[in-house]
C-alpha cells in the first residue's frame, strides 16, 4: 500500500472507508507497545532487519514478523531489498514527521536516537569504502547528505539531481556525458549506515574523479576501503562543504 494513503480520505465518488475507519486503522497499527517499539528505533533513519528488530523488542522473529505486516498493510513501513537481505524502514519523511511527533508529544524528554549498533564492520570500511563504483560508509551518506542540504539532490522517494545539481557537477569537473541507459542517480542501501547514499552515473563519475585527482587511494592491503588525503579533504571543503569529522 502507498503510505499516502494512509493519509488521505475514500476516493472520489465516495467509494473506500469513511475518514474515521481511514484514521481508526492507523491508530490501530501503532496501539501496540512492540509496534511502537519498532517505529521508534526507525525513527533513527536507519534501515533494520527483522532479525535485528526482534532482537532490538525482545520478541521472537516469528512475533516480530506479524508486526512488521501490520505495519507494512498500514504503509507506516516499507521493505527494501538489498542483496541477499531485506531491510525495513519508515515509508516516507511525512510518515517519519508524524511518528516523530506523536513520540515527542508522548515522551518529550526522550532520547533523539537509539543509537543502537547493528553493524560490525572494521573500521576503514565503515569509515570509507567503495559500493562497486561509488563512495559508501560514512563518506558515501556525507557526500549524499551534502548534496541534499545545499539543493543538489532531492532524496526524498526516487533520489533525482537538480538542475543545481548538473550545474554543480559541471562547475565540479564531473562529466555526465555518455549516460547511455544507466540512470543518473540512484539510491543505494549502505550496509553500515543502514541509509541510502548516491548511486548511478554522478556518483560513478565522481568517484573516479576522486581517484583520479587523488582526492582518495587505496590501503596498502588493497580491498574496497578508502582513505581520503589531505587533497581530498580541502576538495570536499571546497565542493560541498564537508570537514573530516563528517566522515571520521
Amino acid at each position: 500500500m502507498d503510505a499516502s494513503a494512509t493519509h488521505t480520505g475514500p476516493p472520489a465518488g465516495g467509494e473506500g472507508p469513511a475518514p474515521a475507519a481511514l484514521l481508526a486503522a492507523f491508530a490501530a497499527a501503532l496501539a501496540d507497545e512492540t509496534r511502537a517499539a519498532i517505529c521508534m528505533t526507525l525513527l533513527e533513519g536507519r534501515a533494520w532487519t527483522a532479525g535485528e528488530l526482534a532482537r532490538v523488542t525482545s520478541v521472537a522473529p516469528s512475533t516480530v514478523s506479524g508486526h512488521l505486516a501490520r505495519l507494512l498493510e498500514a504503509g507506516i513501513c516499507v521493505t527494501e531489498r538489498q542483496g541477499r537481505h531485506s531491510y525495513v524502514r519508515i515509508a516516507d519523511a511525512e510518515t517519519a514527521r508524524l511518528l516523530d511527533g506523536l513520540a515527542s508529544h508522548t515522551v518529550p524528554d526522550r532520547d533523539a536516537a537509539h543509537a543502537v549498533p547493528v553493524v560490525a564492520a572494521p573500521d576503514p570500511l565503515a569509515r570509507a569504502r567503495t559500493c562497486y563504483d561509488h563512495f559508501a560508509g560514512r563518506l558515501g551518506m556525507a557526500v549524499t547528505d551534502a548534496m541534499g542540504r545545499r539543493g543538489l539532490l532531492r532524496t526524498e522517494g526516487v533520489f533525482e539531481l537538480t538542475e543545481a545539481g548538473r550545474a554543480w557537477c559541471a562547475e565540479a569537473g564531473i562529466d555526465l556525458a555518455g549516460q547511455g541507459r544507466r540512470r543518473l542517480v540512484s539510491s543505494c542501501l549502505d550496509w553500515t549506515e543502514r541509509r541510502r547514499h548516491l548511486g548511478g552515473l554522478t556518483a560513478a563519475r565522481l568517484c573516479a574523479r576522486a581517484s583520479q585527482e587523488g582526492w582518495v587511494v587505496r590501503p596498502a592491503d588493497g580491498g574496497r576501503a578508502l582513505e581520503v588525503t589531505g587533497a581530498g579533504e580541502r576538495a570536499l571543503r571546497d565542493l560541498l562543504g564537508l570537514t573530516p569529522d563528517a566522515w571520521s
